[in-house]
Parts: C-alpha cells; sequence; structure tokens
C-alpha cells in the first residue's frame, strides 16, 4: 500500500533505489565490511576471519527481512544488522562492529548514498545547463519585451532569459563540486569522538576502513558526522530547486492567456481539465513550483539537526529518514521534468510580436529620452518631455510616436527617421546578443 506520493507519484526509480530500505542495508553491510577490513589491515583481526565477515556482508547472505525480526525484538535498527551478519559468520562473528557505534555505520552508509546520488545530480544539472543554452543560441536574438513588476518595460531577448538562467544552473554545479567535499565523508569515532573502543590503532584503523570506500575522515567529530554539513547539501537543493520554481513560473506567465508567448508541448491526447475542454494548463511547470516547496521545507527542517545534545541525541535521526531521501528524489525528479520542459517549449512569434506593439510603442519611451540627450536636452528635460508624450499616448490610446511628433522640442531635436530608429525595438537590445554569445562560449 502506497501512502507517500513518491511511492507511486513522483521521482525516478534509479534515484528511488539509492534510498529503499534494501539499497541502505547494503551500503551498512559494506560499511561493516570495510571495518573489519581495516582491523585486519593493523593487525586486530585474522585476515581469513576478516575476509569470511566481508563476504557474508552482503544482502544475499544478510536479509531485510530477518534484520527487521531482529529489530523487532530489540529495537535497535543497527545493532539488529550486526546480529543478522553476526548470525551468519559462527565464531568470527565477534568481530562485527568492532570498536564502532551505530552512526559511524549510519553516517558513513549515507555518505556512500549521496555520492551515488550525487552522481545523478551533476547528471541532471549539466543535462538542463545544455537544454538552456540549446534554447539561449535559437533564441539569441528573438526579440521580446521585458518586463518590471509585471509592466511591460523596454526590449529584451529570449536568449538573454535563457543565458541567465543557464549561468545560475553553473553557480549550482560550482557549488555541488565545493559542497560534496564536505558531504562525502565517513568516520570512525565511536560513542562519543574520542576513538577510545579502538585503541592507539584507532587514526589508522579509520583511515584504512575510508580508503576502502573511498571516502575522506572526518577531521574530527563526536558520535555523528556534524550536521552543518548535511543542512548545507539540502540548502543546495533548495537553492537548486528555487531555480527551477522561477524558470517554472516565468513560463507558467508566459503562458498565461493574456500573454502566450511560450507554451509547455502538449500531447496530442493530453487532457488540460475534466471539463474545460479547450483547456492547455502548464502541468509541468505547476508541479515543479510545487514540490519545489517541499524541498525547502525539508531544507528548512535539516538547520534544526545541527543543535544535537552534548556529544548527541536522537532528534536528527527520525527527521532525517523523511527530509533526506525526500528532497534528493524530488530535487532529481523536477530536474528531471525541467529538463523535458525547456526541451519541448513552444514559442508563439505571432504573440511575441503582438505584445511588443501592444503599448503602442511607449516601451520606447526611454530609448527617445537617450536620443534626445545625445542632441544636447538635459536628461531631466528629455525624461519630462518623453515621460508627457507616453501618459498623452496612453490617455488617447494613440501611438507613441504621433505625441512625440506632435510635440514641437521634441520635432526640433530629432527627425522622423531619427524618431523612427529610436522606436524600433530591435535598435534598442543593447549588448544582449553579445552577452549570450559569450556565455555560449564560457558555458558549451
Amino acid at each position: 500500500m502506497a501512502i507517500h506520493p513518491i511511492e507511486s507519484r513522483y521521482g525516478r526509480k534509479k534515484v528511488k533505489e539509492i534510498f529503499d530500505e534494501e539499497s541502505k542495508l547494503a551500503r551498512m553491510l559494506k560499511v561493516e565490511a570495510a571495518l573489519v577490513k581495516a582491523h585486519a589491515k593493523v593487525g586486530n583481526i585474522p585476515p581469513e576471519d576478516a575476509a569470511l565477515v566481508a563476504r557474508k556482508a552482503n544482502t544475499r547472505t544478510v536479509s531485510l527481512a530477518r534484520v527487521k525480526q531482529i529489530e523487532k525484538e530489540i529495537n535497535h535498527d543497527v545493532m539488529a544488522i550486526c546480529q543478522a551478519l553476526a548470525e551468519q559468520c559462527g565464531s568470527q562473528g565477534g568481530y562485527v562492529h568492532m570498536g564502532a557505534t551505530s552512526n559511524d555505520i549510519q553516517d558513513t552508509a549515507l555518505a556512500l548514498q549521496l555520492r551515488d546520488y550525487v552522481f545523478y545530480l551533476e547528471e541532471d544539472l549539466m543535462g538542463l545547463k545544455k537544454e538552456l543554452l540549446k534554447q539561449a543560441g535559437r533564441h539569441v536574438d528573438t526579440i521580446t519585451i521585458g518586463r518590471t513588476h509585471g509592466q511591460h518595460a523596454t526590449p529584451t531577448t529570449y536568449g538573454l532569459k535563457f543565458a541567465i538562467y543557464a549561468t545560475e544552473v553553473q553557480r549550482h554545479l560550482d557549488r555541488l563540486g565545493e559542497t560534496k567535499k564536505r558531504i562525502l565523508v565517513g568516520q570512525l569515532t565511536g560513542a562519543v569522538g574520542t576513538q577510545a573502543a579502538l585503541g592507539e590503532k584507532a587514526q589508522l584503523i579509520q583511515k584504512h576502513m575510508m580508503n576502502e570506500l573511498e571516502l575522506e575522515p572526518v577531521r574530527v567529530s563526536n558520535q555523528v558526522i556534524q550536521r552543518d554539513r548535511h543542512a548545507e547539501f539540502l540548502l543546495l537543493l533548495a537553492l537548486i530547486s528555487e531555480t527551477l520554481n522561477k524558470i517554472a513560473t516565468e513560463i507558467r506567465n508566459l503562458q498565461r492567456t493574456e500573454i502566450g508567448e511560450v507554451r509547455e508541448g502538449f500531447g496530442k491526447k493530453q487532457v488540460g481539465s475534466s471539463t474545460m475542454p479547450h483547456k492547455m494548463n502548464p502541468i509541468l511547470a505547476e508541479r515543479i513550483s510545487g514540490l519545489s516547496r517541499v524541498i525547502k521545507a525539508d531544507a528548512f527542517a535539516s538547520l534544526d539537526n545541527i543543535a544535537l545534545w552534548h556529544e548527541r541525541d536522537l532528534t536528527n535521526s527520525s527527521c532525517e529518514r523523511i527530509i533526506i531521501p525526500e528532497a534528493c528524489i524530488l530535487t532529481d525528479y523536477i530536474l528531471s521534468l525541467s529538463i523535458d520542459l525547456i526541451k519541448n517549449l513552444v514559442f508563439d512569434h505571432k504573440a511575441i510580436e503582438k505584445n511588443l506593439n501592444l503599448s503602442h510603442g511607449r516601451i520606447m519611451a526611454e530609448s527617445v529620452m537617450v536620443a534626445l540627450v545625445s542632441k544636447g536636452v538635459s536628461r531631466d528635460n528629455a525624461h519630462k518631455l518623453t515621460r508627457e508624450c507616453a501618459l498623452q499616448s496612453y490617455k488617447k490610446d494613440m501611438d507613441f510616436k504621433k505625441t512625440l511628433l506632435e510635440n514641437k522640442e521634441i520635432k526640433e531635436k530629432l527627425s522622423e527617421k531619427e524618431l523612427d530608429k529610436s522606436l524600433d525595438p530591435s535598435q534598442y537590445i543593447g549588448t544582449a546578443v553579445k552577452q549570450v554569445n559569450r556565455v555560449l562560449k564560457e558555458l558549451k
């Protein structure tokens, strides 16, 4: 019986598998195997005994069902794994979990899960950046109206919009490169971080164990790997999700009936509404925006896991069992949705052109003002003149050019030819094309 929508509706199978119970058990057993091998390398365990335990430390031998059976009896999940493994190892079972505490195993296994997850996360971000750059290149000089405060401002290009998104995704890749160095770490520090149960060779045992797992050891810790690391990672996922929300929100707005410049791809058999046959709703973008809220909430909860009592308490554990898999699975999912969304966008060039002309040319008021300043008119006076003409155009619903030509002071400074140039949106996109081409070159 599925309860959480992740189980049946949201998330990709290959990512969900990283965080399922079987996968978690497999990684915890892998950590236990690395522990006995490390003990063998420093002479604490006979190599053949360590090899036997390591061979048994897999989910074919230690079943999830048996672990759950033991846990039901003793009410301790990690100890249940240790007992289930030990009973498969005969007399060598006494070497299982030697010198370790539960979180040495759990936190290190979590690092293994996150390492596998980060592979897909990087792949997703690269894939999204690629699609954004394609759209930036495709629409490098597709002129559209820029909007500020929800109002028509001055012309911009769709290429610039997508270039901005692509560079933001690149910043997330840069952040991930830094963050993964702090989350892909393991520990063998014992009950309170002193490594007392491991003896004089404790540091060497930890080193061998982490080398086996291809993880960096923590520099210092108590019973747990400090939770600022995990909070940083979830905050990064929240940042990524908010970028996706930003892109999705822009597409949702541009798909409004009143704007209609861009829309999601819509399948031949796709249904937009159960009662309104004409509807083509931006459901992918809305899903991205909706799930981004959950990811942000998970990130917020991770901050409360940083402050644990003394050398540790258990308040982070129950919280993390929910927020880490949920945030990871949903971030990957909305990244994959975003890739499809960007790849299949449909542009309505007639609507783009219509919206450029919607204000009867008033969007070019700044351009006219700049032209007047170049003719020696003070900026304040140029602003006043163009503002008066723009207001007249708005109130009388007349062409902006006509109001400009009726103004004697403007007519004395600008010829009709010069005015036409100032009123041409294609002549007022500044360095937009150059900026986009630079981004395409630098981020390809």
